[in-house]
C-alpha cells in the first residue's frame, strides 16, 4: 500500500473493524468484571473493511527499522524486530549473589536504578565482550539466577503515524509556578513548560542531567492533563505535573533503564496516577516493575496503541491491572488504526482535536496517546497518594460516568464505555482563538 494512501486512512475519522479480545488480560486487584468478547458493531465503510490490519503494525515497525539503520552502532532488533540497546541487558530482583554470577560468566554492570520505596533494584548489564546481545541473554538466562532478565527495549510514544498538523504558534515564558493539591505523573517526551497553556499549572520535571527537552508529544499529552487556555482545557487543569522524559531528544531515549529512573522518582515522590502513552513488547523487567507499582497503590494509564485491530497487545497497557485508553473520533467510532482486546478498559477522544503544540500555539492530533491523558487526569482527582482500596475507587467512579457501548458490561473494543467527550477542542475552534491572540514565534526545532 502506498504510502500517501496509508496517510489518508489514518486521517480518517472512522471506526475499525471488530475483534475478539487477543490478549486475555484480567483486572484481579482493581475487582473489575471481565471482558465481554462479543463484537460491537460501529458503522464501517466497505472501502475500510478491505484494509489489511497488519498496515498499521507494519507503520510503527517501520519507524523502529529506521531508527535501527540510522543508529547500527546503539541499537538492534530483538528476534521480533523490536529495537533494543545494543549489547545491553536489563535485570530485575538479582541477589548480590546473583549479580556477582553474572561477573562470573562476563557480564559488567553498567549502571544500577534502585525504586526505594520498592524496595526493589534495576541492573544495567553489559554483555560480555564479543558476545552477541541476543546469545548474552541466552547465556544470562541460563545462569537460573532469581529474578528477570531481559533485553533493554526501546518504547515509542503511541500517537498515529500521521504527521500531527500545525495550527497556530506562540510563545509565553511565564508561568505559574504553583500548583494545587492535585498531582499527576508523566513518562514520556519532554514538555514544553513555557508553553501559555500551562500558566496555570506547575510542571516538575526530571531526566536530561537536569536539562528541558521539549518534545511534540510530550507537550501535546502533557497538555491534555493539566492545561488551560479557553477554550482548550485538559483534563485536570492546574494540577502539578511530575513529567518525567524519557527520551532527551536521543535516539536510545524510551529504554527500560529510562523508564525504571522514571518509575522510581514517581514512585519515591508518591505520584498515584501515571501516565504512560509509549507502546512496546512484553519485557519481563518492565512487566515486573508495572506490577510492584501497582501492588503499591499506584495507577498505571496506558495507551494500548496503534497497530490496529487484529495487532497482538502492546505494552505496558495490556500487563495486568493497567489502564489501558483506546481513541475514538468526534462520533464515537474507534479509530481504524487503534487496538482492540481485554486491555480495553475506557475510550477516550483521540482524534479530530487540538493539543498543545511546539514552540506555542496548537496542532490537530490523532492516535491513542491523546486519549490516555484524558482518562489520567480524571482518576488524578480521586486519587492523589498510591492507596490500593483508593485506586479501585477512583476507576470504579469511571466506570460509573462512562457511556457504556455495545454488548452488555466490558466489552473488548470501548472497555467499559466512553468517557471525556466533553474534554475534545476541535483544531479549528483553536486555530480562530489564536488569531485573536498575539502571536510570537521563536525560531528552533524540535525533536
Amino acid at each position: 500500500m502506498k504510502p500517501a494512501i496509508i496517510t489518508a486512512l489514518l486521517v480518517l475519522g472512522a471506526s475499525c473493524l471488530t475483534s475478539s479480545a487477543r490478549a486475555q488480560v484480567a483486572l484481579p486487584s482493581l475487582r473489575l468484571p471481565p471482558v465481554n468478547t462479543a463484537p460491537v458493531a460501529n458503522g464501517l465503510s466497505q472501502n475500510l473493511r478491505a484494509i489489511d490490519s497488519d498496515v498499521f503494525r507494519q507503520l510503527r515497525h517501520a519507524t523502529a527499522s529506521d531508527l535501527i539503520r540510522r543508529n547500527p552502532q546503539l541499537i538492534e532488533a530483538d528476534p521480533h524486530g523490536e529495537p533494543v540497546l545494543r549489547g545491553q541487558l536489563v535485570a530485575v530482583g538479582l541477589s548480590d549473589e546473583a549479580l556477582a554470577q553474572t561477573a562470573a560468566a562476563g557480564f559488567a554492570l553498567v549502571s544500577e536504578v534502585r525504586l526505594e520505596s520498592l524496595g526493589t533494584r534495576v541492573d544495567i548489564l553489559r554483555a560480555p565482550a564479543g558476545t552477541s546481545t541476543r546469545r548474552a541473554l541466552r547465556i544470562a538466562r541460563q545462569l537460573e539466577v532469581a529474578g528477570s532478565i531481559d533485553f533493554n527495549h526501546l518504547y515509542q510514544g503511541s500517537a498515529a503515524a500521521a504527521e500531527q498538523a500545525e495550527v497556530a504558534a506562540t510563545t509565553n515564558q511565564d508561568r505559574n509556578a504553583s500548583g494545587p493539591a492535585i498531582r499527576i505523573g508523566l513518562i514520556d517526551g519532554g514538555v514544553q513548560i513555557q508553553h501559555p497553556v500551562f500558566r496555570s499549572s506547575a510542571i516538575v520535571p526530571s531526566g536530561c542531567d537536569g536539562r528541558l527537552v521539549p518534545s511534540r508529544h510530550g507537550t501535546a499529552v502533557a497538555s491534555l492533563l493539566i492545561g488551560e487556555q479557553s477554550p482548550f482545557r485538559g483534563s485536570a487543569p492546574g494540577a502539578t505535573l511530575y513529567a518525567a522524559d524519557v527520551y532527551c531528544g536521543e535516539p536510545t531515549g524510551g529504554s527500560i533503564d529510562a523508564i525504571a529512573r522514571a518509575l522510581a522518582w514517581l514512585s519515591g515522590s508518591r505520584v498515584a496516577v501515571i501516565n504512560v502513552s509509549l507502546v512496546g513488547p512484553d519485557n519481563l523487567v518492565l512487566r515486573e516493575l508495572i506490577r510492584q507499582m501497582i501492588a503499591s497503590g499506584h495507577l498505571i494509564v496506558a495507551a494500548v496503541g496503534n497497530d490496529g485491530p487484529a495487532a497482538p497487545p502492546l505494552y505496558p497497557a495490556a500487563y495486568p491491572d493497567v489502564i489501558g485508553v483506546t481513541a475514538i473520533d468526534a462520533h464515537r467510532h474507534l479509530l481504524a488504526e487503534a487496538e482492540r482486546g481485554a486491555q480495553v478498559v475506557f475510550a477516550a477522544p483521540g482524534a479530530e482535536m487540538a493539543a498543545a503544540n511546539l514552540p506555542g500555539g496548537y496542532a490537530a492530533v490523532r492516535g491513542t496517546s491523546f486519549a490516555a491523558p484524558l482518562v489520567s487526569g480524571l482518576l488524578a482527582a480521586h486519587l492523589n497518594e498510591p492507596d490500593r482500596a483508593q485506586a479501585r475507587a477512583a476507576v470504579a467512579s469511571l466506570v460509573d460516568a462512562a457511556t457504556h457501548m455495545g454488548s452488555s458490561g466490558r466489552n473488548s473494543n470501548y472497555g467499559f464505555g466512553v468517557i471525556a467527550e466533553n474534554l475534545r477542542v476541535a483544531p479549528d475552534i483553536m486555530q480562530a482563538e489564536e488569531t485573536a491572540l498575539p502571536v510570537r514565534s521563536t525560531p528552533g526545532r524540535s525533536q
